[in-house]
């Protein structure tokens, strides 16, 4: 049998060994609290709830559904962007509802490069634009990034004359940082000059705890050359239903639209029409936003505590801390011996090494247990070797 060389070459995906760790744990009879998965614990929006009982019981799901989605959803999520960013969109070509977020993301190296080129990518990072471009046998620039420019991307580091794609997340997945408008106008202006594709993931827009909320690049005067993911697994905590969308330039929505049409990935109609419902209510999600503050503000005190520092910026839902030592793998098997499971954040890239990040998507409960755990030790806790 022939293998695809790149993807046999490339190291199992870091969640895949936390799940391992974590299960090993449990067959020894640890209760793990698991501050790993970015997989929000919060209940799913009534309005969705009651959506899909209707559906499920009246819907025909004997056809396929349409490759460019369910209309109504396209209008919903643009009518949401103009709440949310006051940008009008056109749903019939700038706006595609997609399986979450990482199904589109994970598509565009195989999409929009070619033999040769190189996908530009930031470290510690969310790791599928990396890993799919290297299954797609494109070059990799991974840029670190540091606290001293406030874990943004400098666009002088970028190997412009080979780069196909940009990936730039904001919020970022671990630190937080929130690129502003001019970073994305700066970024976009160049891979429009050196034909390459600005993709933001911004996933973790409807989280932020100070100041103006994240701006877009959907907000940007210029959009050719630009595509956004956003998704209703974290603002929403819907996860399990696979939802997201696609939204930009409409060269690049209709190139995804079209292959799509070859892979079958449309989302189920009956995942879109419960979509409807949570594109359309905002109060679910500045509830949601509340929780994550005062959990963050609960384990981040206890987690400083012990030695840790706060490294990231408070937006996202995740906490990224400083090790004592700077020996993040030592440190998060330390923490599992305390039950506590958290990401090394040299699984995120060479960028994260020294760090940890935390999930703040458990339960109240759960974050309140871990802020004991750590707790419990006191000044006789410690992470360096």
């Amino acid at each position: 049998m022939r293998l695809n060389a790149n993807v046999e070459r490339a190291p199992a995906y870091p969640f895949v060994r936390l799940a391992e760790q974590r299960r090993a744990a449990e067959a020894g009879g640890v209760d793990v609290v698991d501050l790993s998965m970015g997989e929000p614990t919060d209940p799913a929006p009534r309005a969705v709830r009651a959506a899909l009982a209707q559906d499920a019981a009246s819907l025909s799901l004997c056809p396929y559904p349409p490759a460019e989605g369910l209309l109504e959803l396209r209008e919903a999520i643009a009518r949401w962007i103009v709440r949310r960013f006051g940008v009008a969109l056109e749903p019939g070509r700038e706006i595609l509802p997609t399986l979450g977020a990482k199904e589109p993301i994970a598509l565009m190296a195989r999409l929009f490069a070619q033999p040769g080129d190189t996908i530009a990518v930031s470290s510690p990072s969310y790791p599928v634009p990396e890993r799919s471009a290297r299954a797609s046998g494109l070059a990799v620039s991974a840029q670190i990034l540091t606290a001293a420019k406030r874990w943004l991307p400098d666009p002088d580091a970028v190997p412009w004359e080979e780069t196909a794609i940009v990936w730039v997340v904001s919020p970022h997945n671990p630190t937080g940082a929130i690129a502003p408008v001019a970073l994305l106008e700066e970024l976009a202006d160049r891979c429009r000059r050196n034909g390459a594709i600005l993709a933001l993931d911004e996933t973790y827009s409807e989280f932020w705890y100070e100041g103006e909320p994240p701006a877009s690049g959907l907000q940007l005067v210029d959009r050719s050359g630009v595509v956004v993911f956003n998704s209703l697994s974290k603002r929403s905590a819907l996860a399990g239903l696979r939802s997201g969308f696609v939204a930009g330039d409409p060269q690049i929505v209709g190139r995804i639209k079209r292959y799509r049409s070859d892979i079958g990935t449309t989302p189920p109609v009956l995942v879109q029409r419960a979509s409807i419902a949570a594109w359309e209510d905002d109060a679910h999600v500045d509830q949601a936003r509340d929780r994550y503050a005062h959990k963050r503000a609960l384990l981040g005190a206890a987690a400083r505590r012990i030695g840790f520092e706060d490294a990231g910026t408070p937006a996202g839902i995740f906490l990224w801390l400083r090790v004592p030592g700077g020996d993040d793998v030592r440190a998060h098997e330390r923490l599992l011996e305390r039950s506590l499971l958290v990401v090394p954040g040299s699984y995120l890239g060479a960028g994260g090494e020294g760090h940890l990040r935390v999930a703040l998507t458990p339960t109240p409960a759960r974050i309140a247990l871990a802020a004991e755990l750590l707790q419990s030790e006191g000044a006789r806790y410690s992470v360096a070797p």
